[in-house]
């Protein structure tokens, strides 16, 4: 019996295609409108009956005995943990007693058609080849599966979440539908977004734009923050994105003339530079550099546009701060933004800085369609939250040792180091260029994730520091609606650094940790 490692080095399979996964999920019927002959094909369990695949990939025996005329006739081969699963569960016999006991599996093996790995749901493995991490279903070990073996392209149809089938599978939805009792198949995409981030694979459905573009306002004295961001998205993002910091784009900006419509700051007209970096086509995300990501933001790259060349982030119910667009899902087909038109107009009094900031007016249709919890400005809700923004400059967890939610940002940078993804050097290169307060290398080098534990010789460290944000120039306005709610502001900040706030801190953690 053929190890699938070992087959998959042959000639026998195809090196130069990319790969297509093919599920039961809805999107299966879409698989006539793409040309799939330009793609090595692995099925998933019953998906096979539908379709000739270059290997049928199946972890349930009784997949076996529902459809083994369908493996014969479309699977070039068939791939099997070499302990199947019985009733969504490992089984009690190896893949060679059931080759002598199934006419189908005998046949394959006789052929060199079956191939056999070592999944991670039983402690019997074969020899010494890699163990196929699995958790919630198929979809996750087949990727992980391509991925061992080395290839980096890969793209599905029917691999989707929600609680349905494609209607190609009707007969099954009373039968096989989430019979291992999970409620949704989006269990699956939290298991992929590791993959994708572990092994560097390029993933995406094939039916969705990809890579997910995502553009970060920003200078070079925020790029920790923007890489602590970009480790927060691609880590749970359950598809391949692609995030480019918009100072790197190198067109020049004009400075309006009147101070009142200068940006606020260095990188507050970047946004505007997006759709021309992309050619005017496509879908694009605009992101601040201040923010940290909690869930997977393909929910909100496939949002429906409905008609709109832009969306935007709803202002939460309680939120008494001027409207934002630091969140936005652009249409750059509709958006045909020139900068130097645009300050141009700032210029001839056409338009002025809040019409453009604040009310996005050279915008004809946009729509504030995305969840007040993907723009949350200094609030988190856990479980809840889809990304916090760290809007007020003076208590940013790099710059401040004062933020509420400064050890949520703090454990993905900790992660991101550990990881390889940030080096303990790009920290410290920060902390000697004065981006960010001194005491957060000693935080990195000692893995502190609460500021508020670091010893004193650590906080006086930040004696001295300024923060970068101090250097721009003042223009008088402010984030608040009215001045009641900046001295609220001001008396939370004052609260938070006092001695009260932080035996309070200590107790929630210490709590938390029961």
């Amino acid at each position: 019996m053929r190890n699938f490692f070992d087959c998959f080095q042959t000639s026998e399979i195809e090196k130069t295609k990319p790969w297509l996964i093919l599920g039961k999920g809805p999107s299966f019927s879409k698989r006539h409108q793409f040309d799939l002959s330009a793609y090595n094909t692995l099925s998933l369990n019953h998906a096979v009956r539908e379709q000739a695949v270059t290997i049928a990939h199946i972890i349930d025996l009784d997949v076996i005995y529902a459809c083994g005329d369908a493996i014969e006739k479309n699977a070039q081969f068939l791939v099997m943990p070499w302990v199947p699963h019985v009733n969504n569960r490992a089984g009690s016999q190896d893949l060679s007693e059931l080759a002598q006991k199934n006419s189908l599996l005998n046949l394959m093996d006789e052929q060199g058609r079956l191939l056999w790995y070592n999944l991670s749901t039983t402690l019997q493995k074969k020899g010494d080849s890699p163990v196929i991490p699995v958790r919630f279903f198929s979809a996750e070990a087949a990727l992980n599966l391509l991925a061992g073996a080395g290839v980096r392209l890969i793209r599905s149809l029917g691999v989707d979440g929600g609680a349905s089938y494609s209607d190609d599978f009707d007969d099954l939805k009373d039968k096989t539908l989430l019979a291992n009792k999970w409620k949704s198949f989006d269990r699956q995409f939290a298991e992929i977004a590791r993959t994708i981030l572990t092994t560097g694979i390029d993933y995406a459905p094939l039916d969705i734009e990809s890579p997910i573009r995502i553009f970060v306002a920003t200078t070079e004295a925020q790029m920790l923050s923007v890489r602590v961001l970009e480790y927060s998205i691609r880590k749970h993002a359950s598809m391949s994105v692609d995030v480019f910091p918009l100072h790197h784009s190198n067109i020049e900006i004009p400075l309006p003339k009147s101070r009142h419509n200068q940006p606020r700051t260095p990188f507050s007209f970047q946004r505007f530079l997006i759709p021309a970096i992309k050619g005017y086509q496509g879908r694009a995300i605009y992101l601040d550099s201040d923010m940290q990501v909690f869930k997977d933001i393909r929910s909100l790259w496939t949002l429906p546009s409905n008609g709109a060349a832009l969306l935007a982030a709803r202002e939460h119910r309680d939120s008494e701060r001027r409207p934002q667009f630091s969140v936005m899902l652009l249409n750059c087909e509709l958006l045909h933004w020139d900068i130097q038109a645009i300050v141009k107009a700032l210029d001839e009094g056409q338009l002025t800085y809040d019409q453009l900031m604040y009310k996005m007016s050279i915008v004809e249709r946009f729509r504030a369609d995305i969840d007040p919890a993907w723009n949350s400005l200094e609030r988190y809700v856990n479980g809840e939250t889809a990304l916090l923004h760290y809007t007020d400059m003076n208590t940013q967890p790099w710059i401040s040792r004062d933020n509420p939610f400064g050890y949520l940002w703090m454990r993905d940078l900790l992660e991101a180091v550990e990881n390889g993804f940030i080096s303990t050097g790009f920290v410290k290169e920060h902390a000697v260029k004065g981006y960010i307060r001194p005491s957060l290398l000693y935080q990195v080098e000692h893995g502190i994730e609460d500021s508020f534990l670091l010893p004193k010789r650590a906080c006086l460290l930040d004696k001295d520091f300024v923060a970068p944000f101090h250097a721009l120039p003042t223009h008088g306005a402010v984030p608040w609606l009215r001045a009641t709610s900046w001295l609220r502001a001001a008396g939370r900040h004052h609260y938070q650094k006092s001695l009260l706030y932080r035996l309070e801190r200590s107790i929630r953690n210490r709590l938390a940790s029961k």
